[in-house]
């Protein structure tokens, strides 16, 4: 099983970008998927998530309106668009996938996303 994340890097204040996560080794389009972030020093916290079937996303309020999480089943893909990114969103992005019962879940190794000027 392996979840591969990509599109980290450097980006100025009010900039974009956009990261996947690329899912092998099991049934991607059955599970949900999600999106969280690691700044060093502090808790990993829960940033948005997409369901596996109808695709209903939720997000953490200070990302709402300025983040898009979505998928390609066909590529095993999950991505996140990320907008008007400011320095307060500099962290490891972590690709995050859960089943339901029984719980199985999955992390990948994350991408380092720096807001910076």
């Amino acid at each position: 099983v392996q979840l591969v994340e990509s599109g980290g890097g450097l980006v100025q204040p009010g900039g974009s970008l956009r990261l996947s996560c690329v899912a092998s080794g099991f049934t991607f389009s059955s599970y949900a998927m999600s999106w969280y972030r690691q700044v060093p020093g502090k808790e990993r916290e829960w940033v948005a998530s997409i369901t596996s079937a109808d695709r209903r996303t939720v997000y953490k309020d200070d990302v709402k309106g300025r983040f898009t999480i979505s998928r390609d089943n066909a590529k095993n893909t999950v991505y996140l668009q990320m907008n008007s990114l400011s320095p307060e969103d500099t962290a490891v992005y972590y690709c995050y996938a859960s089943s339901g019962v029984p719980r199985v879940t999955y992390w990948g190794k994350g991408t380092l996303v720096t807001v910076s000027s």
